[in-house]
């Protein structure tokens, strides 16, 4: 496990569709999303992921560590950190590369739904708050937007 000021070094995000990255992607979200915080796999996996552009990080070992996607309203969403990498930059160069491809693709903003306990995360690259907290698969979420 790394210390939470060390980064992650080398770091390489590989960006392409579900059907490229999906083994990957599916191991990082079913390990956060449905071990760690109880979401049900029906709705951590959805429709949507074979329309997005799908964000991978993986460690100087070659180990996927961290995921998320962009859909092609320019909504960024399923970010996941595995939890022994977590603190170490992944979730910040995994956001700073989808958020990347947005601008690339055109979007004018890019809009999140956060879990609550991580808005500052967002808060602090360059996204704010719209709107009160909501629910979804039973945790506590907030709308968070950047403008570019």
């Amino acid at each position: 496990m790394n210390d939470s000021s060390t980064p992650v070094a080398p770091l390489a995000i590989r960006y392409g569709d579900w059907a490229t990255l999906s083994a990957d992607a599916q191991t990082i979200r079913l390990a956060v999303f449905v071990q760690e915080q109880n979401v049900p796999p029906e709705l951590e996996m959805d429709e949507k992921d074979a329309v997005c552009l799908h964000a991978v990080a993986y460690d100087a070992s070659g180990t996927a560590v961290g995921t998320g996607r962009l859909l092609p309203d320019g909504h960024i969403g399923r970010m996941a950190v595995s939890k022994a990498v977590r603190g170490t930059g992944v979730g910040g160069a995994l956001l700073r590369g989808l958020m990347s491809q947005a601008r690339d693709r055109g979007h004018a903003e890019v809009i999140l739904s956060a879990q609550t306990h991580a808005a500052p995360f967002y808060l602090a690259h360059g996204f704010t708050q719209v709107g009160a907290e909501f629910f979804e698969a039973g945790i506590a979420h907030v709308e968070m937007r950047h403008v570019f």
